[in-house]
């Protein structure tokens, strides 16, 4: 379970090591699919996961995850880029996108049937494996300032001009608005399929999944 206090421990640590990111979009690649596996021939790597899975819980388990990423704070949804602190209760919705969990997640990245962009808005020491860094893109602002151009064209660069090619947003946890504002951002740019990865780093961890040295 994803207690408050660890919330409290780690949060400052981690949202001050996002600094040096700030003024940076990383150069992703999306994770493609992969073709079915042929009889007698070993199943391709997924792109830009190079680390096994780790073991984690199951199916109970994820859905008792699940009800935890999903949990209302009380926070209605706001289609308007927060400008407050960004460490606090989110929305448990996005206006014109999609939240998605551990669970959804982790069938997005194993079942391999479509190419998706994940994207790393929180810019900590520890990732999930195969992001893009992204930070910049949580500042508040307007939809039509700098940050917005800027991050509009990393996004073509990052799903060659496909607009419906799933984007898959976190940062640290449900207490994180970093990730809600780079998802409004890719949703005014014309994305289709914006994936809000409430739970984040935590919930990613909490289901015991490995993370990678950034």
């Amino acid at each position: 379970m994803i207690g408050r206090a660890l919330i409290l421990a780690t949060v400052a640590t981690l949202l001050a090591a996002t600094a040096a990111a700030q003024d940076s979009f990383d150069a992703p690649r999306p994770q493609q699919a992969q073709p079915p596996q042929q009889d007698g021939l070993p199943e391709a790597p997924q792109q830009g996961f190079s680390q096994p899975p780790a073991p984690g819980p199951g199916s109970d388990d994820l859905d008792r995850l699940a009800q935890l990423e999903r949990q209302d704070l009380g926070v209605p949804p706001t289609d308007r880029l927060h400008a407050g602190p960004m460490h606090g209760p989110t929305p448990a919705q996005i206006p014109g996108g999609q939240v998605i969990t551990t669970q959804g997640l982790l069938a997005l990245i194993e079942g391999r049937q479509v190419p998706f962009v994940l994207l790393d808005v929180l810019g900590a020491e520890e990732t999930i494996p195969g992001s893009a860094l992204a930070v910049p893109a949580h500042q508040p602002g307007g939809f039509d300032d700098q940050v917005q151009q800027e991050f509009g064209a990393f996004l073509s660069q990052a799903t060659a001009g496909s607009p419906e090619m799933p984007l898959v947003l976190y940062c640290l946890s449900i207490h994180c608005w970093m990730s809600y504002n780079a998802a409004l951002r890719a949703i005014n740019l014309g994305y289709t399929n914006v994936l809000w990865y409430r739970g984040g780093l935590e919930a990613w961890k909490a289901a015991g999944r490995q993370t990678q040295a950034r």
